[in-house]
């Protein structure tokens, strides 16, 4: 596949802040009148070692990006090696401290918390953080190779392989392969559950009502299968089926229905004439550890390729196939409006905090939480009542659907949420629960309980679906269990008399926007194409990720929003980076009032807020399906339409897979936090240039947000114009 791409030797440079900068292809750099030898008609200035190297400032006119040109393409140049581990370094010095964060981070509840947890000298994230520094330079070079027993090896000028001769081109695009893989295997496990629920449900097996008939309908007929006359729970466990084979199929002759159904008509025709299509989720994650292993695939464009596949299994089993289940089951939700951020917290209530991704078992406890019984015992046991509140994904889903659940906090944050003292009982099932929630939860004496045999924390109760879920019949007396823990350790917390510190800080977000939602709103989709093609909306972004303490904590995501906003970009998030836009306001009702330019003020009409929150981190399928409906109704390729994707903190393995599968569409993708390529020439080119060629779009990488959301705002405007839309 990617031996279609014809490299061009473009010249990588490094700029202000280490990142590694694409400066131009190597033919149209020599259509310049340049002479590259030992006479110069350019005004640059450059320095020569005989014919091998020249520095200079680059041809797109940034004075802050230096490059050197090399005599070969190979990443093992002792020159190259050189030039990125000094990039490194200097990238290394931009992490902030844990007080830059308090003088940086827009949340002024954060600040209260780090201030609070500083005094009362209870440790978090970025003081761990700040113990990693200095952070190995291999790793973020990605040329640290841990496949085999022989290493760790790692690439120096010294050492140009590995000990089994692997390169820094293998051994860099296996360590992203890998974490590609990684985020298949998770959001597919996500995907799993919530497909093994709707199908147990619609056999009687799962006591929970399926909630959305049409979506069962309508993805049921995009998919062949038979609808009419036929009992209702047989369409839903054939649709299940269907997901449950994409997610696992071995036969590499058997269709991916839902990326077949369900992907723009022009993207599956590039990817199948690229050899890009998986066979199935489960499929993909195998392969890539099968090439990724020691002595198997050393073609860094053959290992790429199925990184590739995996961000497609990624999109259509972890992501489509996981918000189908989702949405079939509970139900599509709508617009809601509900209280964010630390201020929302009440003393006096059994409060229960829901951390992770799963739905199923969380729908449950929500529901047996808020019953007559269970509240009149917590009120005999000297509560007020039963509150809910969410961190990370499963109060976002829940928020819409069901309500009562308010949301708090993101994964990084987490721990400043027990610190507040306020929490009697949290509740993790998987992903991006860290281990240290345990510490802050031992000195608060929060009662931490884990629902899934996948992810056990040490000291936190279990209570939790077996391997097998052989149990899965048993979910409403395992949520009645948990909910009566938490009614058990308010009262034990009241009678220890725990020190409460809650941040006075409040906003309401409007959350729950959908393609349906929209099509009801504006009766039909014809509005919003007509804002977008007259100007009114320049394009819209799909801002999301997770948060990463490389980086000013949330910083990084509102000044992006900002700037996007008042150039009348629409904004769509979802997942962690949803948090710091509910809690700075964005996602209000007349929000674009204060934020956004005039064209997007008009179309919201004083309604709608300048970011349109669609839910939890699955939902990016709620993002890309209102993006290509758009597309479509205007008959413009996905990847022509003034598109982006943004995950500017990113950090988790899920976040490599999420931008990728943008990508795919053919949408380019911004981020603030560089990836860990640095040590391959190859690999780095092919993402951030060289994939242009084959997909349509690349990866994007400014460590300064403004100039991140600049270069996203040109990108746009190029496309408005090759489209005929703007001069």
């Amino acid at each position: 596949m990617i031996d279609k791409f014809h490299t061009h030797r473009n010249i990588i440079g490094f700029d202000e802040n280490g990142v590694s900068v694409i400066i131009h292809k190597a033919d149209a750099h020599h259509e310049h009148d340049h002479q590259h030898e030992h006479s110069h008609d350019h005004d640059h200035d450059h320095e020569h070692d005989g014919n091998k190297k020249a520095y200079g400032n680059d041809h797109v006119h940034n004075p802050n990006v230096k490059y050197r040109e090399y005599e070969t393409d190979d990443s093992a140049d002792t020159d190259f090696i050189k030039d990125y581990m000094e990039a490194i370094a200097t990238y290394k010095k931009t992490f902030p401290t844990r007080n830059e964060v308090i003088e940086k981070t827009p949340d002024p509840a954060i600040k209260d918390m780090l201030e609070y947890e500083k005094e009362q000298g209870i440790e978090n994230i970025f003081d761990r953080f700040d113990k990693q520094k200095p952070h190995c330079s291999f790793g973020l070079a990605g040329t640290c190779c841990k496949a085999c027993n022989m290493g760790p090896c790692k690439i120096t000028a010294k050492s140009p392989k590995g000990t089994c001769g692997a390169d820094a081109d293998t051994i860099v695009a296996r360590n992203l392969l890998r974490g590609a893989a990684a985020g298949v295997s998770q959001h597919g496990m996500h995907a799993r559950e919530v497909i093994l629920s709707l199908k147990w449900a619609a056999e009687g097996k799962l006591d929970l009502p399926i909630i959305g008939k049409q979506k069962v309908i309508d993805v049921a007929n995009s998919f062949g299968i038979k609808t009419k006359r036929r009992q209702f729970n047989n369409i839903a466990k054939d649709v299940a089926d269907v997901l449950l084979d994409d997610l696992s199929n071995t036969d590499p002759n058997r269709e991916y229905k839902t990326l077949e159904a369900l992907a723009p008509p022009e993207r599956k025709k590039i990817w199948k004439d690229l050899g890009l299509i998986p066979i199935s989720a489960y499929h993909e994650v195998f392969e890539a550890f099968h090439k990724s292993g020691v002595g198997t695939d050393a073609d860094w464009k053959s290992l790429m390729e199925e990184f590739h596949r995996c961000g497609l299994a990624f999109t259509f089993s972890g992501v489509m196939g996981s918000s189908i289940a989702t949405d079939a089951l509970f139900g599509v939700g709508d617009r809601v409006t509900g209280k964010v951020n630390l201020g929302a917290l009440e003393e006096g209530y059994v409060n229960i905090a829901l951390h992770g991704h799963l739905p199923t078992l969380v729908s449950k406890i929500v529901e047996t939480g808020q019953s007559e019984e269970l509240v009149k015992l917590a009120k005999e046991n000297g509560a007020k009542g039963i509150k809910f509140y969410g961190i990370c994904c499963s109060s976002l889903a829940a928020m819409y659907r069901y309500g009562g659940v308010i949301p708090l906090s993101n994964a990084v944050s987490a721990e400043l949420v027990i610190a507040t003292g306020a929490i009697d009982l949290w509740i993790a099932d998987v992903q991006d629960v860290y281990p240290a929630i345990m510490d802050v939860a031992n000195c608060f004496h929060t009662k931490v309980v884990t629902t899934s045999e996948s992810a056990r924390l040490p000291g936190a109760e279990r209570i939790e679906y077996d391997h097998y879920h052989s149990n899965i019949d048993k979910t409403n007396e395992i949520a009645r269990e948990i909910v009566l823990k938490g009614i058990e350790r308010f009262k034990e917390r009241q009678e220890r008399g725990v020190q409460v510190h809650i941040p006075n800080v409040e906003v309401t977000a409007e959350v729950g926007f959908s393609l349906e939602y929209l099509s009801r709103r504006f009766k039909g989709i014809g509005p919003v194409t007509e804002a977008i093609k007259s100007g009114k909306i320049l394009g819209i972004v799909n801002m999301v990720g997770c948060n990463n303490p490389k980086v000013p904590f949330e910083r990084c995501i509102i000044d992006v929003a900002e700037e996007l906003i008042k150039n009348n970009v629409l904004v769509l998030t979802n997942g962690c980076a949803s948090y710091p836009l509910m809690k700075m306001g964005f996602c209000e009702k007349g929000a674009g009032d204060k934020f956004a330019g005039e064209g997007l003020k008009e179309f919201l009409e004083g309604d709608l807020p300048p970011v349109l929150h669609v839910g939890e981190c699955i939902d990016n399928t709620r993002s890309s399906g209102i993006m290509a409906t758009i597309a479509r109704e205007m008959g413009v390729p996905i990847a022509d339409m003034p598109y982006a994707f943004t995950s500017p903190e990113w950090s988790n393995e899920k976040a490599i897979d999420a931008a990728l599968g943008f990508r795919l569409l053919g949408i380019n993708s911004y981020h603030c936090v560089e990836q860990q390529v640095y040590g391959s020439r190859n690999v780095s080119e092919y993402l951030k240039e060289g994939s242009l060629e084959l997909l349509g779009s690349k990866m994007v990488v400014n460590m300064d947000p403004k100039l991140l959301a600049k270069q996203i705002l040109d990108d746009m405007r190029e496309s408005r114009k090759k489209l005929g839309w703007d001069k």
